[in-house]
């Protein structure tokens, strides 16, 4: 399988250093690997996506194994779920790539199956295809997946956006979408420093027009920090935002910071009756 043109959308064919579609849209293959099939009319800012500091801090933080436990844990779910000719994986909102190459690693064991990890910053994408080789990268937006309808066995999407038409448009019927969201106390230590009254992550059942929930759990386990990598996972989050600098220089000082985690992973499996899917507002 390949891309598709995001503006005829018709299949994306590279030749040399180029993807080009039948009426003749050209885009880059650039030299780090990646494609970038976000056209100008469909951004919504110069730049979107995370700050480039963003990017480097969640690098730092992830590269420390914080976060580990769960990208183990969603490779193996999708490893699980995945029947042994699935050929086509999606992740959505991949950033630097670390949870997509992990997935990877684990499904082309028994698979003959092309990965792919999709971002709307150019600058993750790009640090992700110059690190990791065992997956195709491009620039797209989650809301207009580059690919064709029915062409997905599973899509991954871990705190990412993207529209439940989309999802169901682009999944094969049978196949899996695997979200991550925020379980009510994830990083509730660190809102601590930010907020007078933490508010708990809201709690919410999710459901996916089209989708049958087939699994639902939490992964939580604690963290023991030191204030740089406190530092770099406060960098990483919204959080960030409303942080003073001496917030920031407080943490980065502590010589522990204990903090937990708490994700809930969802798993849902596209239904083959076009009649069930009734369309919903985005998910955030």
């Amino acid at each position: 399988m390949s891309y598709q043109c995001p503006l005829c959308h018709q299949p994306l064919t590279l030749n040399e250093k180029q993807w080009r579609c039948p009426q003749n849209h050209q885009f880059d293959n650039a030299k780090e690997g990646y494609v970038n099939l976000m056209p100008v009319q469909h951004k919504r800012s110069k730049q979107p996506g995370d700050s480039p500091e963003m990017m480097a801090s969640r690098r730092r933080f992830l590269d420390g194994g914080h976060y580990q436990p769960l990208r183990d844990r969603v490779a193996q779910l999708l490893d699980e779920a995945l029947a042994a000719q699935a050929d086509t994986f999606l992740d959505i909102g991949c950033g630097e790539g670390y949870y997509t190459t992990a997935v990877a690693s684990r499904l082309i064991h028994n698979r003959v199956i092309t990965v792919f990890g999709l971002d709307v910053a150019k600058v993750a994408v790009r640090n992700a295809a110059k690190r990791y080789h065992n997956a195709q990268f491009c620039v797209a937006s989650s809301h207009r997946l580059p690919f064709a309808d029915q062409s997905v066995d599973a899509i991954m999407r871990i705190y990412a956006p993207c529209k439940a038409e989309e999802l169901y448009r682009a999944v094969k019927p049978g196949g899996f979408v695997l979200t991550v969201a925020p379980g009510p106390r994830h990083l509730y230590q660190l809102k601590a420093c930010i907020y007078s009254e933490v508010q708990l992550h809201t709690e919410t059942d999710e459901q996916l027009a089209g989708f049958q929930l087939i699994r639902s759990e939490t992964l939580a386990y604690p963290m023991a920090l030191c204030g740089s990598d406190a530092f770099d996972l406060l960098q990483m989050t919204p959080f960030a935002w409303r942080a003073t600098e001496e917030m920031g220089v407080a943490i980065k000082n502590e010589s522990v910071f204990s903090c937990e985690t708490d994700f809930v992973i969802r798993l849902h499996q596209r239904q083959s009756d076009d009649r069930a899917f009734v369309p919903s507002a985005d998910i955030a």
